[in-house]
């Protein structure tokens, strides 16, 4: 008798549980369908415009953006080919002419069937990724750049030398199945990420970015590194800042020697614009411009479209934080803005909400119907 009381409270209460669970997502169901009155919900409406009180159009245009489906520290959304081409015309309808792969791998995971990379132990990819990219690239008049395979061993090591071993492999392989195919394979990223004078950067960045112009009759090479500043932490902590960062005077001496050991295998420098504060974009970027216009690179900015003042990582940025940078880099007279990037923080089909605001806000910024 004990026993059939508890298993009947038991069953009651399960029951009772269900319906409260159930309750608020009927309610939130009915709401919908009542707030516009007649059983239709309610729309914007699309004849306001927000009344902007800063002066429009004072930032660099974003003409570039990463591609990220490794998806190494940020969800994977997993789009098929229609998402993606949907996302190509999104970016083309803001002025985006530029894709870049940010790597080719990620440790295991690869974009494309490589035989070097599969031998080594990597994962089978379902889709070629590369092909697919330089295909939609094609279509909509867009360049690509292919970004080079990160084994993951620097990250443990701090050695250097495993990634260029990987990648002669690498660039040989993408150049002959991609590069003579396909008219939009238009450069390389050499896609290790770093901030100081690490050992042996000169020589890493030096030799990859020669092989790939060697085989590829000069196409053009950049790299992306970051500004150790005071928001350059782990994204796997919980800090948003560090005491420690480095000083401009101390950026200027570490940068001015790797570019003048890199120039004439790199192109581009592409700095990363979100670990340092906003007032201090000036003082940086201007010190960017001047170095690279002294070894003959091209000065871009990487203005990052997701947020690294939140202790959620990540998410898509505020729209002024965005738009201040892309100000400072124009204020400095920047070649190029690319960002890491559009399909997570700016797309209107992102998985984030708030991407497609962004997208939004940043049209009516730079006047574009």
């Amino acid at each position: 008798m004990e026993t059939n009381d508890r298993r009947n409270f038991l069953k009651k209460a399960a029951i009772a549980g269900a319906s409260v669970a159930a309750m608020p997502v009927v309610s939130a169901c009915a709401n919908s369908t009542q707030r516009g009155g007649s059983g239709h919900p309610l729309k914007t409406d699309e004849s306001i415009a927000s009344t902007l009180i800063v002066p429009k159009k004072a930032g660099l245009q974003i003409s570039g953006t990463f591609l990220d489906e490794i998806s190494h520290d940020i969800p994977h959304q997993n789009w098929g080919e229609k998402e993606w081409d949907l996302d190509f015309r999104y970016m083309k309808s803001i002025g985006i002419d530029t894709v870049i792969m940010i790597r080719s791998g990620y440790r295991k995971f690869i974009t494309y069937p490589s035989g070097y990379l599969l031998e080594k132990g990597c994962y089978m990819p379902s889709v070629d990724l590369v092909d697919m990219y330089l295909r939609l690239a094609a279509k909509y008049d867009m360049k690509f750049y292919f970004g080079l395979y990160d084994s993951g061993k620097y990250w443990d090591t701090g050695d250097l030398s495993y990634e260029i071993e990987h990648n002669k492999y690498v660039i040989d392989e993408v150049w002959k199945k991609y590069g003579e195919k396909y008219k939009s394979f238009a450069g390389w990223y050499i896609s290790g990420e770093i901030s100081r004078k690490t050992k042996g950067v000169i020589n890493a960045f030096y030799s990859m970015g020669k092989q790939c112009k060697d085989v590829s009759n000069g196409l053009p090479t950049f790299i992306s590194p970051w500004i150790d500043g005071k928001k350059a932490v782990m994204a796997a902590g919980g800090q948003l800042s560090k005491a420690d960062s480095v000083s401009v005077q101390e950026h200027e001496k570490e940068w001015g020697e790797i570019f003048d050991g890199i120039k004439g295998a790199v192109d581009a420098c592409a700095f990363q614009d979100g670990h340092i504060d906003y007032d201090e974009l000036d003082a940086f970027f201007e010190v960017n411009k001047k170095l690279a216009d002294k070894y003959g690179l091209q000065c871009w900015t990487n203005a990052e479209t997701f947020d690294r003042d939140m202790p959620i990582r990540f998410l898509p940025i505020k729209f002024d934080k965005l738009r201040m940078k892309l100000e400072a880099a124009k204020r400095a007279g920047y070649d190029k803005a690319i960002t890491f990037e559009f399909s997570h923080f700016m797309s209107p089909q992102s998985a984030y909400l708030q991407a497609g605001y962004l997208y939004d806000r940043y049209k009516e910024y730079f006047e574009i119907k």
